[in-house]
């Protein structure tokens, strides 16, 4: 009975790590770029809804839809004012101008909302099944339907949608891609928006199991890990190794050393560099010519 109750609180954070996971995908398969602001990305998310929800007292689900759409516009406007003038410059330069935003986001939550960690009012919060001695939280439950909702959108938009495939298009060969007529630019600023809505639910999804306070973006570090293990330019890999890296923390906090569950995902990630140093769906993120 221990072993699947920590399955399930794996599974449940691991599907919060593979959601932040998968903004960083999105934005590298597209643009080449790493945003390390993905988990404060997240975090913003998480504020906003707690301002719909909490503060402005909406119903859960028009509150969720309004997030949503300002997280949408946040993103395009990260894109327009911040990344797009850094097309073509040095990778580093944009690594560090990521890790920056990160800092900036931080402080101005800190500025809006306040440091005190805050609680999302969500409709489930609070309520507990058992089963046989498994005990099954309502928020667990919501994370991992959550996060299969998202990951099946996501495989009907990028598959049957023409906005999809010219993701897809963009993401496999930027300069083929403009010559058959896609406007790549665009496309840059709407994946930067679809990575934006993506942390967003993570973070309305994580909310009412952690709590919210502008700190709580560093689990994108973690995220970031779970990426490089999954395979780093692979949709699937990023939630398959954000569930590596939830169930391994969960497992290392209650059989190992205490401390150990905290650096459990570097070390995971460690050991896939140099079992497997392009991931477990490396062959999935071969570009097509």
């Amino acid at each position: 009975m221990e072993v699947i109750q920590l399955l399930i609180s794996g599974i449940s954070q691991g599907c919060v790590y593979g959601l932040i996971a998968l903004g960083f995908v999105l934005i590298y398969k597209a643009t080449e770029m790493v945003n390390f602001a993905q988990g404060d990305m997240m975090m913003i998310g998480a504020f906003v809804a707690v301002t719909f929800i909490n503060i402005l007292e909406w119903p859960f689900v028009w509150g969720l839809l309004a997030t949503i759409g300002v997280m949408a516009v946040f993103g395009i406007l990260l894109e327009r004012l911040l990344l797009r003038p850094m097309i073509g410059e040095p990778h580093f330069a944009v690594l560090m101008l990521t890790i920056g935003l990160g800092f900036i986001l931080r402080a101005v939550a800190g500025a809006i909302w306040g440091n005190e960690p805050r609680v999302l009012h969500a409709p489930y919060v609070g309520e507990v099944w058992r089963v046989g001695g498994v005990i099954i939280g309502a928020d667990n439950v919501a994370i991992v339907l959550g996060t299969l909702f998202l990951c099946g959108l996501l495989f009907l938009f990028f598959r049957f949608t023409r906005l999809g495939i010219a993701m897809q298009a963009a993401s496999q060969n930027q300069l083929a891609a403009y010559y058959v007529g896609i406007p790549v630019k665009r496309i840059f600023s709407l994946v930067w928006a679809l990575s934006a809505v993506i942390a967003a639910c993570a973070g309305v999804l994580t909310a009412p199991v952690s709590l919210i306070d502008p700190l709580m973006g560093f689990v994108g570090i973690k995220a970031f890990a779970a990426a490089i293990v999954g395979g780093f330019g692979s949709l699937p890999g990023a939630i398959l190794g954000g569930l590596l890296v939830g169930i391994v923390e969960q497992f290392a906090g209650l059989y190992l050393p205490p401390g150990f569950s905290e650096v459990s995902a570097y070390v995971l990630l460690l050991v896939m560099l140099m079992v497997r140093p392009a991931g477990l769906f490396a062959t999935m993120q071969q570009k097509k010519v």
